[in-house]
């Protein structure tokens, strides 16, 4: 019989602060902005808003941590060359939201920005993985380290199964957080629509505007960090809002968190699943 060693009540935990790690900290609330963009419709019913809810929320998910998983395997054996050279694919990044939060403030709509992708599963799964992709490389900077020794090492310290395990319950942390708040906001937007339906036309400018100033920070900080600049006034109040939401999560636990998620994720799973004159 296979013996499972490791702490992996941490390996979980880790999983979840990587959701909120400093370099793509800013990344989770324009997701869910972006999201909450893409989703208001008056017409769409809870279910298949929680159905989306879901599946935009696994994509984003599967990007962040099928990059990572890439990135983690060939960590290995170049550690040093893509810890360095990440900061110049996040700077990329950053450059890239600036660019797309300008082009929505003009009113012209990058494909991946466009709310009505949200009708069509195929698009839809494609642009919030790719956005995952872009939450990950903003963020591997801060991030890799851990994963490379204490998700990839429990490999070679307490074996190939125990390892794998360790990797999956990583990437369940994450996951987890990310569907949990995209499901929850899911579970809001009818409230939301009802206060939101007379200003729709200005929530595009606000969407735009999330993004932008992501941009804007993440090509600030990765500017510092090529340049080696150091922090300033706005990175140090950022991370310090950052270094709250870990405290928090931290202290919750990975029993209580995993509880906490297990139930958002199964309740939208119950409500898709029951008949549809238990709906109404």
């Amino acid at each position: 019989m296979i013996a499972l060693e490791g702490d992996f009540a941490y390996n979980f935990i880790l999983g979840v602060m990587s959701a909120v790690n400093p370099c793509g900290f800013v990344l989770l609330p324009t997701y869910l902005m972006y999201y909450l963009g893409m989703e208001l419709q008056p017409s769409a019913t809870r279910a298949t808003t929680l159905r989306r809810g879901l599946m935009v929320g696994s994509a984003v998910s599967s990007g962040f941590v099928g990059l990572f998983l890439i990135v983690g395997i060939i960590t290995q054996s170049f550690t040093t060359a893509v810890r360095d050279n990440s900061k110049y694919l996040a700077f990329v990044v950053g450059l890239g939201l600036v660019a797309m939060g300008l082009l929505m403030l003009t009113g012209r709509k990058p494909r991946i920005a466009q709310p009505q992708v949200s009708l069509q599963r195929e698009r839809t799964v494609r642009n919030m993985f790719l956005f995952g992709i872009a939450y990950a490389v903003a963020s591997i900077g801060c991030t890799i380290g851990f994963v490379t020794s204490a998700v990839f090492g429990s490999v070679g310290r307490h074996g190939f199964v125990s390892g794998v395990f360790s990797i999956v319950l990583y990437g369940l942390g994450m996951a987890s957080l990310v569907i949990a708040l995209t499901v929850a906001l899911a579970f809001a937007q009818v409230g939301i629509v009802q206060v939101l339906k007379k200003s729709l036309r200005f929530f595009d400018r606000i969407s735009a505007l999330f993004v932008l100033l992501t941009g804007l920070y993440l090509t600030w900080y990765w500017y510092g960090a090529i340049t080696d600049r150091g922090s300033d006034g706005v990175i140090r109040r950022v991370d310090s809002l950052q270094s709250s939401v870990v405290n928090f999560l931290n202290d919750l636990g990975a029993v209580t968190l995993g509880l906490v998620f297990a139930a958002v994720i199964l309740l939208a799973l119950w409500f898709i699943r029951r008949p549809t004159q238990q709906r109404s």
